[in-house]
């Protein structure tokens, strides 16, 4: 017997659907919750083999839920069932953790199976949402490192470059050493260099300063 707890706002959305998956001769819903604050508390006390989550709801957003579940209980299986498929949504949902993305438009059985197909290891994602990671994939591939950074991550490698300090770039740019401490981190991990000295290195390689 498949376990399934159902985290959505909206009631009638609930009732519906885990009527018809407790119809189901081999799932059984366990627990409902209508906020993703109370549903994360839910899902780590009763474990279900499946979490259908909807992504937005009041109090904590299905995103964040997400994410606070995988956090304590990485072996989660979550399925997110919404009726947005923006780019806002999607990435941000699977990023956090969720396994399957399927629609509320989609039907009942669509929803049961793909409870079935996550329970057993297999990822759904809705067609749509399966073109949108394609093309995010081939996008990042046809990507330079350096295209990722933030137009401030630009400054504060540029002014590294002119072999500032740290506290020299939290003046110049009037913004606060931690913040340039983040900046500076983050700069590595997407150029992928494990120092200051490499990324400047980066930078003049590539024609980033002259």
């Amino acid at each position: 017997m498949i376990k399934v707890v159902f985290i959505d706002d909206h009631e009638m959305v609930r009732i519906g659907v885990a009527s018809y998956l407790s119809a189901q001769p081999d799932i059984e819903v366990i627990g409902e919750a209508d906020n993703g604050r109370t549903g994360v508390d839910l899902v780590l006390e009763l474990r279900p083999d499946i979490v259908l989550m909807d992504l937005v709801m009041k109090e904590m957003d299905g995103i964040e839920a997400t994410a606070k579940i995988i956090e304590q209980w990485p072996e989660a299986k979550i399925i997110v069932v919404t009726s947005f498929l923006d780019d806002e949504k999607v990435y941000p949902a699977l990023e956090a953790g969720a396994t399957s993305y399927m629609l509320k438009t989609s039907k009942a059985s669509d929803i049961a199976n793909a409870v079935r197909a996550t329970y057993h290891g297999q990822p759904v994602l809705e067609p749509e949402v399966t073109g949108k990671m394609m093309l995010k994939m081939r996008q990042k591939q046809s990507t330079l490192p350096h295209e990722e950074l933030t137009e401030r991550e630009m400054e504060v490698l540029l002014l590294m470059a002119e072999g500032k300090s740290n506290q020299e770039i939290a003046d110049a740019l009037f913004i606060a050493l931690k913040t340039v401490k983040t900046h500076v981190s983050n700069i590595l991990s997407k150029l992928q260099v494990q120092d200051r000295t490499q990324a400047v290195i980066y930078a003049f390689k590539h024609s980033l300063v002259e």
